[in-house]
């Protein structure tokens, strides 16, 4: 199959980026950062989540966020919502998209919220029908597909049957997620051809984490087999909990980079990108975790 022309990103650095930080971060920073986003050029931003403080206090003040960002027309701006209260929340925020998640994984899902699979989908039942019902775009994450960090190699089966469970509550797109970054190329054009055989591959989109520096090779399998929507996160923020130490969700920097070099719109401001990874890593007082965008910050430094 040929590669698309055109690559959908979806930049989930405000939410997925952010949401492990340890220092909290103000609510300016978290407005700004998603500002800076729209102005660049996403189709889509990942702006915060409606979950709960106790658990996820990065994410404590997504209502100040949601009111204060500056919409840009066509930018989708998606939230997190694990219950309907979530969900009420985003609502009332009005959030162009919410975001539910189960995992493909039965030791993953029982580990974290204690439920099975199929507990944890009939939990967002009622999310899904009243995103339909109110007209919200409605995405499925999902997570482990390649992987998982207590049960191992995760069958592609089970990625099929919940992806399956997705589709039938209504998701407008379906992520396909390393949450590990395990992954490698040829598992991950198996899992997202056996997807594609029961949904639109319009609809499919792939997470990739870079742990073990598999991501773009992934990105590329993926694109090989129609996959045109990838989810990264600027500077590569967002650790990965379940590999101590280990880098997390992918630069998009880096994406971006590989895929102007392949003559692939996405019609992003890549300069603006990089000059927005930069900014954001000072705030968090590290060097930013892209490779492309630290070497070209460098080459600009260097004239």
């Amino acid at each position: 199959m040929a590669l698309p022309s055109f690559v959908k990103i979806v930049e989930v650095s405000p939410r997925d980026g952010l949401q492990n930080e340890k220092e909290l971060i103000s609510t300016d920073v978290k407005v700004e950062l998603v500002n800076r986003l729209s102005d660049a050029g996403f189709l889509n931003v990942e702006a915060t989540a409606f979950v709960s403080p106790k658990w996820t206090p990065q994410m404590a003040d997504a209502a100040d966020v949601m009111a204060r960002i500056r919409r840009r027309p066509g930018t989708i701006y998606s939230v997190l919502t694990p219950n309907m209260k979530g969900f009420e929340a985003a609502l009332a925020a009005g959030a162009d998209e919410v975001v539910i998640f189960g995992a493909a994984s039965e030791a993953f899902s029982q580990k974290n919220i204690n439920c099975s699979i199929a507990e944890s989908i009939d939990r967002f039942e009622p999310v899904a029908q009243a995103a339909r019902q109110a007209g919200i775009r409605l995405r499925g994450a999902l997570s482990c597909t390649l992987g998982c960090p207590y049960q191992g190699e995760v069958p592609i089966s089970s990625v099929v049957d919940v992806a399956k469970r997705f589709a039938a509550m209504g998701c407008d797109e379906i992520d396909i997620a390393d949450t590990i970054g395990v992954g490698t190329p040829q598992r991950t054009r198996q899992v997202m051809q056996a997807v594609a055989e029961i949904i639109d591959i319009s609809k499919i989109s792939g997470h990739f984490h870079d742990t073990y520096g598999q991501s773009l090779a992934n990105i590329l399998a993926a694109m090989e087999v129609g996959v045109s929507i990838f989810h990264t996160s600027v500077a590569g923020l967002g650790g990965c909990p379940y590999a101590k130490g280990a880098s997390g969700n992918v630069a998009t920097e880096d994406v971006l980079f590989m895929l102007r070099g392949m003559g692939i719109e996405t019609g992003i401001d890549f300069d603006a990108v990089v000059d927005i990874g930069q900014w954001i890593a000072g705030h968090l007082k590290r060097p930013g975790g892209s490779r492309a965008g630290n070497a070209i910050a460098a080459n600009k430094a260097n004239r």
